[in-house]
């Protein structure tokens, strides 16, 4: 990719005109009500790990007559909003789908605005996510990024590395089959190495090679826009995540909704293949 892509290959547009449909509560970075009527959460029954799809922009933006990108800019406001409830929950870790491995075969102004918003958001939400005790961490195959944006990546996660609260694990240039690939390849030059013996390969030993081995599984996957299927998303780690699917498309995603599919999470029984577990193990 390299420093080609430049934000003045996308057609001007203005982001704050589109967010116009966001409530001023929804904005808003006030502490959540856990027991207003059927949205009641039980805080000792959330889960610990939150990973989501963040789907829908391009329909959102071809509903108003507008540019695929302005879809990207506007869903900015769901990250702020649902990241800030994330981290006023007490979540452990939150993952968001932020750019595949697949989305690299865009049209070139589309891959060259998101490229900028990620920049954009990184530098204008940093202060923000450090007030809030976030971590940052990032999966995928981060060498395919511009120079300028793996430059700020790394330097927003060394500047909230002391931080202790909410891990925002986003997933850029990530696929699940290359990471399990890239995980397979790593295995492999250790063999060789004699680091590792083939016999002894278990799933610690796989899950020690990938991307970030020490991210919990996800107790709960959400995809926005109505979609069934995960499209090539943590293929190794959602094996018994619970999956929780909604209409509503990602720029329209606000905290309300993430609550709703917190109280839905919270009315499962994970049984992860047997015949059942007590309400006060599920996290």
């Amino acid at each position: 990719m390299g420093d080609g892509w430049r934000w003045s290959a996308v057609p001007a547009f203005h982001p704050e005109s589109m967010l116009a449909e966001a409530t001023v509560a929804d904005m808003t970075r006030k502490k959540p009500d856990l027991t207003s009527g059927k949205l009641a959460l039980d805080r000792d029954l959330l889960p610990r790990h939150v990973a989501i799809i963040m789907d829908g922009n391009g329909r959102w933006a071809r509903r108003r007559g507008l540019p695929r990108v302005a879809g990207h800019a506007a869903a900015t406001a769901s990250v702020r909003d649902v990241v800030a409830a994330g981290a006023e929950l007490g979540l452990s870790e939150l993952t968001l789908y932020t750019f595949s491995m697949q989305n690299w075969t865009r049209p070139r102004s589309e891959v060259a605005g998101l490229m900028h918003l990620l920049d954009q958001t990184l530098r204008e939400q940093i202060d923000d996510m450090d007030d809030d005790n976030i971590r940052l961490n990032a999966i995928g195959r981060l060498d395919r990024l511009p120079k300028y944006v793996r430059s700020r990546l790394d330097a927003s996660i060394e500047r909230l590395s002391g931080n202790t609260g909410l891990r925002l694990n986003l997933a850029i240039s990530y696929g699940g089959r290359a990471e399990i690939m890239d995980a397979a390849r790593g295995i492999a030059e250790a063999a060789c190495r004699g680091d590792v013996r083939p016999g002894d390969i278990d799933e610690d030993i796989f899950r020690s090679f990938l991307y970030s081995p020490d991210v919990p599984d996800p107790d709960l996957l959400i995809r926005t826009s109505g979609e069934r299927r995960i499209s090539n998303f943590l293929l190794w780690q959602i094996a018994y995540s619970e999956i929780y699917i909604t209409k509503v498309l990602w720029p329209d995603f606000r905290r309300r909704h993430l609550y709703e599919a917190l109280a839905d999470y919270q009315r499962r029984d994970r049984r992860f293949g047997g015949v059942g577990v007590a309400s006060s193990k599920r996290r």
